[in-house]
């Protein structure tokens, strides 16, 4: 829908699910990197989530900025308020699932989470909906055509932009 907007590739210390590409879903680093990395501050934001390191590296992001292009990173609450911080113009979209019920129920149907890891990400969760606030939009993901709409239109709202529908301007949802 907006082939001139980047994607931020985060990096991550968690082991590969099924079908990832390296370098596609994530740059999946050993912690000697990662560290490494955090030490030479090449990350825009990074925490630790779900029992594994999670981060942004900075260099792309500002390299599109400097451009004057758009890049979508798919951050944690953690790490958006770290950008946020940092990049003070960034517009946060927080999607969430309609209930914790369905949340755990997709966790669950992927198959690729030990008990474990869905109940440190069920408790996670919980956590990061008290931070909605701190977000110009929430998008309820009940409905998966309808929340990329959504999607959508916040992006062309927020870009000012004409691409691919009808400019959207006035207030946020």
């Amino acid at each position: 829908m907006f082939p001139d907007m980047l994607y931020s590739v985060s990096c991550t210390t968690r082991p590969r699910r099924g079908n990832e590409v390296d370098g596609v879903h994530y740059h999946f680093l050993d912690k000697d990197r990662f560290t490494a990395m955090i030490e030479n501050h090449e990350f825009l934001e990074w925490k630790q989530v779900h029992g594994n390191m999670y981060g942004s590296p900075k260099e792309p992001v500002m390299r599109a900025l400097a451009q004057n292009r758009s890049m979508i990173l798919d951050i944690d609450v953690q790490g958006a308020e770290e950008v946020f911080a940092g990049v003070p113009h960034s517009v946060g979209i927080f999607i969430t699932a309609p209930d914790m019920r369905v949340l755990e129920e997709r966790l669950r149907s992927r198959g690729t989470d030990s008990e474990d890891t869905i109940r440190i990400r069920m408790a996670n969760a919980r956590q990061e909906l008290k931070a909605v606030r701190i977000f110009s939009y929430r998008i309820v993901n009940d409905d998966l055509d309808r929340a990329v709409a959504e999607l959508a239109l916040i992006i062309r709202k927020e870009s000012g932009c004409n691409c691919g529908g009808e400019t959207i301007r006035g207030t946020s949802p």
